[in-house]
């Protein structure tokens, strides 16, 4: 008897055409994965999502009307649990980091993504995490960093994603308003979050609040 592969259903986002169709001559080559649609900017790929429910979406984090982490926060105001992955020519911490916070399960180089990308769709849709080799020693870095604050801060490991993403937004010294634009939420239910992380992280006083967002940042 044979056995059944189980394949992986992909939605494809780039406005590089060139680049998009590079990536997905690779992924047609491999049996297990199939890409169901293509997108060249972030409307789109949410338009793509939102039709095909496919099992996994790779995203180009720099994309026209919508970039990756707006079509992230929009799956994840939809309630759509779709597993995203990230492409990008951008190496820094900071921003890997962000992407991991913000929920993202793969971070793939551009520069490697035609040698990476089907073992990152792989590794992503078994449930495990990915990051581009170039960046693993930062991953590992980034979890010794990460349980060092949660022995330190308890209550870090009781906030929600979106709560998690207001606090980077803080640390990153950004406004309640902007933060709201950013979220597409009102500047009130800010304000609600922000008080439910000071009360969790037992923060007193009015500027406690941001003091501990812009340490919490520059440790990651």
């Amino acid at each position: 008897m044979k056995s059944i592969v189980s394949v992986v259903q992909v939605v494809l986002a780039d406005d590089h055409p060139i680049f998009l169709s590079g990536l997905r001559a690779v992924l047609d080559a491999v049996p297990d994965i199939r890409v169901v649609a293509e997108a060249g900017d972030g409307e789109a790929a949410l338009a793509q999502i939102r039709s095909h429910r496919p099992d996994l979406a790779v995203l180009d984090l720099d994309m026209p009307k919508r970039d990756g982490f707006e079509v992230l926060r929009e799956l994840d105001a939809s309630g759509m649990d779709v597993p995203v992955v990230f492409l990008t020519m951008h190496r820094t911490e900071r921003l890997v980091s962000r992407a991991f916070d913000a929920g993202v399960k793969g971070f793939v180089i551009k520069d490697a993504a035609s040698n990476e990308i089907v073992d990152c769709i792989r590794a992503v849709h078994a449930g495990r995490q990915y990051v581009s080799p170039q960046l693993s020693a930062w991953l590992e870095s980034r979890q010794q960093r990460a349980e060092a604050l949660a022995r330190q801060n308890p209550g870090l490991s009781g906030l929600t994603k979106t709560e998690r993403l207001v606090l980077e937004m803080i640390g990153d010294q950004h406004s309640s308003k902007a933060i709201a634009e950013a979220l597409f939420i009102s500047v009130r239910t800010v304000d609600r979050h922000r008080a439910n992380i000071s009360a969790k992280l037992e923060l007193r006083g009015v500027n406690a609040l941001t003091k501990f967002a812009i340490a919490w940042r520059s440790s990651q």
